[in-house]
């Protein structure tokens, strides 16, 4: 197992961090709450931010545009939704036209409605060919967003991989299983060698073989009414890697990578 530190040599290209210097101009971050000034417009904030880094003033067309923000431009800032106010934020990252962007927790604290702003914009801006990088304890948003993951535990890269390769090794082959008479199916079940979960007035049974549980159940006159695959996520997957490391949900962090092109 690498320390995350250990673990990464290059960025871009360039060894980190005695060639750091040579490459921050195409990195863009976004680290915790974005500030601006509040009776501003967007546009205005930009333009001012745009000066201060030395970059062209039509960038600020352009960024608008790509966060979608482009009808908005002229509205303060102090107007804005939670959403709307990250998506300047990565509108501000991207006026030198960085080549990685870095999000930390980019959707932390937002409504359904600016999950998904945010998730468009950070998908879009992968399908442009830039590479982004979010950072984030919800392991769910990653798994939607992600093309390839790297899972951090205390300080320790505990897996990395396409996110598909991942979820393949998160655990055995689960079902749910609904049944009239629960109590008695978990009793057969166990008694045949199943190893299962209750979730509620269902039953969760680790099997690649789905049709032997209802073969199980109905030789004793149960019948299965649901049966339905469990399909494993990364949080199975992070459990799974954590298992007897003891590590708690306060330091389960996933980072998720775009590749050329791809999604965040």
């Amino acid at each position: 197992m690498r320390r995350v530190d250990e673990a990464i040599r290059e960025v871009l290209g360039e060894a980190v961090p005695k060639r750091l210097p040579h490459i921050i101009d195409r990195v863009g971050a976004i680290v915790e709450s974005p500030k601006f000034f509040p009776a501003s417009t967007a546009r205005q904030n930009l333009v001012l931010l745009a000066a201060g880094i030395g970059a062209p003033r039509q960038r600020v067309d352009e960024v608008l545009e790509a966060t979608h923000l482009r009808d908005r431009g002229r509205d303060r800032y102090s107007g804005f939704s939670l959403g709307m106010k990250q998506r300047l934020a990565i509108a501000a990252t991207l006026l030198k036209d960085s080549d990685l962007l870095i999000f930390d927790e980019p959707t932390n604290g937002l409504d359904p409605a600016g999950i998904r702003e945010v998730r468009d914009t950070m998908s879009a801006l992968g399908a442009q060919g830039k590479t982004v990088l979010v950072s984030s304890h919800i392991l769910a948003e990653v798994e939607q967003v992600a093309d390839t993951v790297s899972i951090i535990g205390h300080g320790s890269l505990l897996a990395e991989g396409r996110v598909g390769d991942l979820l393949g090794g998160a655990g055995v082959a689960q079902v749910r299983v609904g049944v009239a008479s629960p109590d008695r199916a978990a009793e057969v079940l166990q008694a045949d060698g199943f190893s299962l979960t209750r979730d509620g007035a269902h039953l969760v049974v680790g099997t690649e073989d789905p049709s032997a549980v209802t073969r199980a159940l109905a030789g004793h006159g149960l019948y299965v009414a649901e049966l339905v695959p469990v399909r494993p996520d990364l949080e199975s997957a992070f459990l799974a890697l954590t298992a007897d490391q003891g590590l708690g949900s306060d330091a389960d962090r996933a980072a998720g990578r775009g590749t050329s092109g791809g999604a965040a």
